[in-house]
């Protein structure tokens, strides 16, 4: 290899972790020659890939800048005043740089360890806060994926909530015309599965019965209408249905709430507070509602406990609904939030406090209220008598204005060819007001530019009825971070109680921590991506149209498939779109009975939450003692479902961390029973380059991309859960109204292309690598756990393993033989913070295990680490067992051990302060620290608070 060739090379040295010298002595320490030694070992050759895979590459980190920019400029970034939940916005510098820009927010996992979570967590809390506040509702939780999924959550709340058991008394659900059209196509999607009978109309004319669960209507509406819903919410109470308000968290700041007009969900996007519009995405959407749903809402809410101590401790509260446990039981899917746009969002709120959001929103409202009176002045008509940010002006001639307005760089909204729609943001100043007059006086041919800002005048476009006057944003931290030293000390005192990948690996199976350069992440905030609104003229968005199109085509070759569909924004909302896909595959061929889904007992738990979702019948399949599909028991339920079977839902490698021999035969089992087959691609960080979903036979599968194509987790989200499928199912891959112009196109997210500008990431990841790094990375992946195995499997028993003793890219480790002694797998993730370490995935697939998984990112010196601390760890149960440690009052029990307890002046334990917080000699040089101890999960249960306390809260706990 030249020079040059070794510069076009250079990412893949960055990307993996271990060097050749390191990775030598790894593969002498698993007991092979070479590396592909080792991976013969593990992949069975019957579904090797015969030929490298086409997606082009590699480029150096430099390379593809400069390339990318080029790529940018096919983007043209224009004003635009489309709104339908989509704004321009002003992300505070202080937020971008410290938190969004900041590897310390993005790259933290989900909080379930909520001793190293305790930022993120408070920050989430402050989410939640805002949003009830905002919508005058008790209970919100801490995001979902955008506003149309947050509609379709409701409804399907609200729906299980009416209808109980097996009959459905009340199967309708009312649509108000004027709902956002990407919403409404949520909606049908959702709604046919399940049974929800939409009924769409004008929520002033409804008839309503018995016969309805509930309703939705939008605040302000699609037209930019401000409308009193009061009577229709006492009316749609009155046959005992609940309303559902679609709304905006800035016009709520002038607004009466939701929940003072008798809503009882309110639902939409927080991206108007901070968070660019991207082409879509990522955004948090926000879901508030009546006290009496709190044990049914979907998503997470992060809820107020105790610790050890008696010291206040923030948690992800009612964690049992969670769909792991629930599975076919379960009520929503919903696994990926949104949580650093949500962390974005809140800050923002905690930024500029209510009187900062409140004079934003006053603003706005002003200047579309000049623009208002500018419009009667020309002649025009606005349709529109009460309205926040969004003017409805009829037109003679629409073609004409839209002519004017993109010579000139303006998007406005197109309802028909009458009516334009106008929505004034947070971006826009004075001159754009005059632009946008002189695009209107033009289309009448006259020029009177004369006009006038009413700064202090009444905002007698907010009717006097619908005018807020109750309080909101009272609590001190939305009132005392508005310096940006004040606000970049908060972020950076909430960032040290986290621990992130720029802390230690996250060695978390089948949830892939790998590394996400900077190299990917830094386009995302370049302007020709980040301020595109997703209905803008295709025209404006080829830069996006090139990498899109690549993306696909680079996916469908990796997955061994024909087509892809990058609009699902999370891996359980790629499930439920590849479900679809399989089941309408099925209606086409007039065999709608094709209802059963086989499922192995060992899958995700999402999996059959989403075929539920789908509306499938689920039947669980054993596994047998080795944890492989039992084939047997697999053929047995395809023979005797044989006439109704839709398909198969597995995962490959196994969630064991396996690669099962018998996959064709599987595959090929469904297939001769009329089924297909689903793929759950959480493991395909162990496939890309070696093999592929089309080879082993199935039909469709769904990518993580923010596990295997390095988008970051963020805390608990964005996520990415492309679909890909073969020539049956390309036909029914989800479209888009803003695409299809059909009201319902089987969309299942709010934008066409969901998170549109997280998409660079991974199509940097691809770019950076080429088809060999993809390989090398996957190959990497397999030699980091199978080294990591052999060191462990000396001193804990591994609970399955494959063909040769292999591993896949991931595996069990089994703590349940320390039961006896009073030592749990809680206890040990625990102890794990002791050593600077985020534990494994805990309890999952096999309950008292934990599953680890390096990635291919970590350097064989941080591999070794965590081996290490879990060797000792091994040292400390052996203790117990010899009677050397106490058995309830020893250092597993009572971990993690923080900073206060090391250093009280009380020390009542029977082992020393140095074997409690410097077990290994590396943590004396770099110690991270726990921010509080082990966290009262009871405690919080019995007092679920989820908001944030009154000071006087904070005081009762000794906490300042």
């Amino acid at each position: 290899m030249n020079i040059f060739e070794k510069q076009a090379n250079e990412f893949q040295e960055r990307h993996i972790g271990p060097n050749e010298h390191e990775a030598a002595e790894m593969l002498k320490t698993i007991g092979v020659s070479s590396l592909d030694e080792l991976i013969n070992q593990t992949v069975p050759e019957s579904i090797r890939l015969e030929k490298p895979l086409e997606v082009g590459g590699p480029l150096s980190e430099y390379e593809y800048l400069q390339d990318l920019r080029k790529t940018a400029s096919r983007n043209k970034v224009c004003k635009s005043y489309i709104g339908q939940g989509y704004y321009d916005t002003i992300t505070p510098t202080v937020i971008l740089r410290n938190l969004f820009e900041n590897p310390g927010w993005y790259t933290q996992y989900t909080p379930y360890q909520a001793e190293i979570a305790q930022g993120r967590l408070e920050s989430l809390l402050n989410f939640q806060t805002m949003v009830s506040d905002l919508t005058a509702l008790p209970i919100a939780n801490a995001s979902l994926l955008d506003e149309g999924t947050a509609a379709a959550e409701a409804m399907a709340m609200l729906f299980n909530h009416k209808n109980k058991g097996e009959k459905l008394t009340a199967p309708k659900f009312f649509v108000d015309n004027k709902i956002f059209p990407q919403t409404i196509d949520v909606l049908y999607t959702r709604a046919t599965p399940i049974k929800v009978e939409i009924v769409k109309g004008d929520y002033k004319t409804a008839q309503l019965d018995d016969t309805y669960f509930g309703a939705i209507v939008q605040y302000p509406n699609s037209d930019g209408s401000v409308e009193d819903y009061r009577e229709f919410v006492q009316k749609v109470h009155a046959v005992n249905a609940q309303v559902v308000m679609a709304t905006d968290l800035l016009a709520l700041t002038l607004l009466t709430p939701p929940g003072e007009l008798g809503a009882d969900v309110a639902i939409g996007s927080a991206q108007r507070f901070g968070v660019p519009s991207g082409f879509g995405g990522p955004h948090a959407a926000f879901f508030a509602t009546k006290d009496e749903f709190k044990r049914v809402i979907p998503g997470r809410i992060i809820g107020v406990s105790i610790d050890a101590e008696g010291n206040r401790a923030l948690r992800m509260a009612l964690q049992t609904r969670e769909q792991h446990i629930r599975r076919e039981k379960a009520t929503s899917n919903i696994c990926t939030a949104q949580a650093l746009l949500a962390n974005m969002a809140a800050m923002y709120a905690v930024y500029h406090g209510a009187e900062g959001l409140k004079n934003i929103a006053k603003r706005v409202s002003v200047l579309t209220h000049t623009l208002n009176e500018e419009f009667k002045h020309l002649g025009y008509v606005q349709h529109n008598e009460y309205f926040f940010d969004t003017l409805k002006v009829h037109v003679e001639d629409v073609e004409a204005v839209r002519k004017i307005a993109e010579a000139r760089s303006i998007n406005f909204l197109y309802f028909d060819d009458k009516h334009i729609g106008i929505a004034i943001d947070e971006t826009t100043g004075r001159n754009d007001i005059l632009d946008i007059l002189h695009v209107f006086e033009e289309a009448k041919g006259v020029s009177d530019t004369g006009i006038t800002f009413d700064y202090e005048g009444n905002l007698d476009n907010i009717p006097t009825a619908l005018t807020r006057t109750s309080e909101y944003l009272t609590h001190p931290v939305f009132n005392t971070h508005h310096s940006e030293t004040e606000m970049m000390r908060y972020l950076k005192s909430l960032e040290n109680k986290d621990l992130s990948l720029d802390n230690s690996m996250i060695p978390l199976g089948s949830c892939t921590m790998k590394l996400n350069s900077a190299t990917e992440l830094i386009p995302v905030s370049w302007p020709e991506f980040s301020k595109m609104h997703p209905f803008a003229p295709k025209d404006q968005w080829q830069g996006y149209h090139d990498i899109i199109t690549e993306l696909e085509s680079w996916l469908s070759s990796i997955t061994g498939f024909v087509a892809t569909s990058l609009q699902p924004n999370s891996g359980a909302q790629g499930e439920y779109a590849g479900l679809l896909a399989i089941r309408e595959y099925h209606e086409s061929r007039n065999e709608a009975h094709r209802n059963v889904i086989l499922i192995p007992i060992s899958a995700h738990g999402t999996n059959p939450a989403s075929a539920v979702m789908a509306g499938l019948k689920v039947v669980v399949t054993k596994c047998d003692e080795a944890g492989n599909i039992d084939v047997e028991d697999l053929r047995k339920n395809a023979e005797k479902y044989k006439d109704t079977l839709a398909g198969l839902m597995v995962t490959y490698p196994s969630t064991h961390g396996v690669f099962e021999e018998p996959i064709k035969e599987i595959c090929a089992i469904i297939h001769e029973h009329g089924g297909l087959v689903y793929m759950d691609g959480a493991n395909m960080n162990a496939q890309v380059g070696l093999t592929s979903p089309g080879t082993i036979g199935a039909d469709v599968c769904h990518l993580n991309l923010h596990k295997t194509f390095a988008i970051p987790h963020g805390g608990g989200g964005p996520g990415m859960g492309p679909i890909c499928v073969n020539e049956k199912l390309a036909p029914f891959l989800p479209g888009h109204v803003s695409i299809n112009k059909d009201e319902h196109a089987n969309a299942v997210s709010a934008a066409p292309y969901s998170s549109a500008s997280i998409l660079l990431i991974s199509y940097a990841y691809i770019k950076l690598l080429g088809a060999n790094g993809i390989r090398r990375a996957t190959e990497y992946a397999i030699l980091n756990a199978n080294y990591m195995k052999a060191r462990l499997e000396g001193h804990y028993k591994i609970l399955y393993s494959g063909r040769n003793n292999r591993c896949a890219h991931e595996f069990i480790v089994d703590l349940r033989p320390f039961k006896s002694l009073g030592i749990e797998a809680e206890d040990v993730a625990k102890r794990l913070m002791d050593y600077g370490f985020h534990a494994p995935t805990l309890s999952f697939p096999v309950a008292g295990t934990i599953m680890i998984e390096p990635t291919e990112s970590e350097p064989k010196q941080e591999l070794d680490r965590f081996c290490e601390a879990l060797i000792q760890i091994h040292e400390e149960i052996v203790a117990i067992e010899n009677g050397t440690a106490d058995r309830t009052d020893n250092v597993l029990k009572n971990a993690p051990h923080t900073l206060q307890v090391i250093t009280a002046d009380d020390w009542s334990h029977s082992y020393t302060r140095q074997q409690a917080a410097y077990p290994l000699p590396y943590l004396k040089n770099s110690k991270f620290w726990p921010a509080i101890s082990r966290i009262n999960n009871t405690f919080g249960d019995r007092n679920l608070i989820c908001t944030c306390e009154p000071m006087e809260a904070y005081e009762e706990a000794g906490v300042s």
